[in-house]
C-alpha cells in the first residue's frame, strides 16, 4: 500500500491511497488500480466515480497498444491542490521583491540556505553512512518538507535514485526555474557525489528523479 500523504484533507481510507497512487504514477485504469489494491474493477470504479464526482479526478480515453482504448484516470487540478505546497501568495510576493532587489540568482540562493539549515542536523549522520543509506537519508529528509520523496535503485544500473514525487514549491519553480539547479547542486553537496536529473515534474514527469553517483561509461562503438 501507499504512504498517505497528511495533507489529504476529507479523504481517508481507499480513496487516499488512490489518490496518492495516481500522484505517483498518473494516468493508471481502473484494471490497473483495482489490481494494485487488490479489489476488483467494477469496485474500483465506484471509488472513481466518487473521487470524479468531487473534482479531484478525471478520466480520458487512451490507446494503448493493441485493441480498444481504455479510460486512464489522472488527477485535476483540485486533486493536484491537495498535496502539500510550501508556499503562498506572500511568498511569492517576497520573493519577486527579492528578486527586484538581488536578482533572480538571489531567490535560488535564499532557497539553498533554507535547505541547508534544515539538513544541518543530518549531514554528520550522512557522513557516516554507505552511499545508498545517505540517498534514503536525504529522502526521508525532502519527505519531511513535503516532497513525497523516496529512494530507488535504478534496475538498469544498480545506482541510486532519489524521486520526489510532490514539489513543494512547484509555483516558485515555475517562476524562478533556477531553484530546480540549486536543488539538484544542493543534493548533489548533501551526498557528496555527483547527481543527474533524469525525470523533471515541470517537463510534464510524475517525480523529480535523479541519478546518484557518476555516470556509467558509454560503450565503445563497435
Amino acid at each position: 500500500m501507499e504512504t498517505v500523504a497528511p495533507a489529504l484533507v476529507g479523504y481517508r481510507g481507499l480513496q487516499a491511497e488512490l489518490l496518492l497512487a495516481l500522484k505517483k504514477h498518473q494516468p493508471l485504469t481502473a484494471r490497473e488500480l483495482a489490481a494494485r489494491f487488490d479489489v476488483t474493477p467494477n469496485a474500483m470504479r465506484r471509488h472513481l466515480e466518487a473521487l470524479e464526482a468531487a473534482g479531484v479526478v478525471r478520466h480520458h480515453r487512451e490507446v494503448r497498444g493493441v485493441g480498444g482504448p481504455v479510460h486512464a484516470f489522472s488527477l485535476t487540478a483540485s486533486g493536484e491542490a491537495l498535496f502539500p505546497r510550501a508556499y503562498a501568495s506572500v511568498l511569492l510576493d517576497a520573493l519577486a521583491a527579492m528578486t527586484a532587489e538581488h536578482g533572480r540568482l538571489g531567490v535560488a540562493e535564499f532557497f539553498r540556505r533554507k535547505w541547508a539549515e534544515l539538513a544541518a542536523d543530518a549531514v554528520p549522520a550522512l557522513a557516516q553512512l554507505p552511499l545508498h543509506e545517505r540517498v534514503q537519508l536525504v529522502a526521508e529528509l525532502w519527505s519531511s518538507l513535503g516532497y513525497m520523496a523516496e529512494a530507488r535503485t535504478d534496475p538498469a544500473t544498480g545506482a541510486p535514485m532519489l524521486a520526489k514525487h510532490n514539489c513543494a514549491v512547484r509555483a516558485v519553480a515555475e517562476r524562478w526555474p533556477e531553484v530546480c539547479a540549486t536543488e539538484q547542486a544542493f543534493i548533489a553537496e548533501l551526498l557528496g557525489e555527483p547527481v543527474t536529473r533524469t525525470a523533471h515534474i515541470l517537463a510534464g514527469c510524475n517525480a523529480c528523479e535523479y541519478r546518484v553517483g557518476a555516470a556509467a561509461p558509454a560503450a565503445p562503438a563497435a
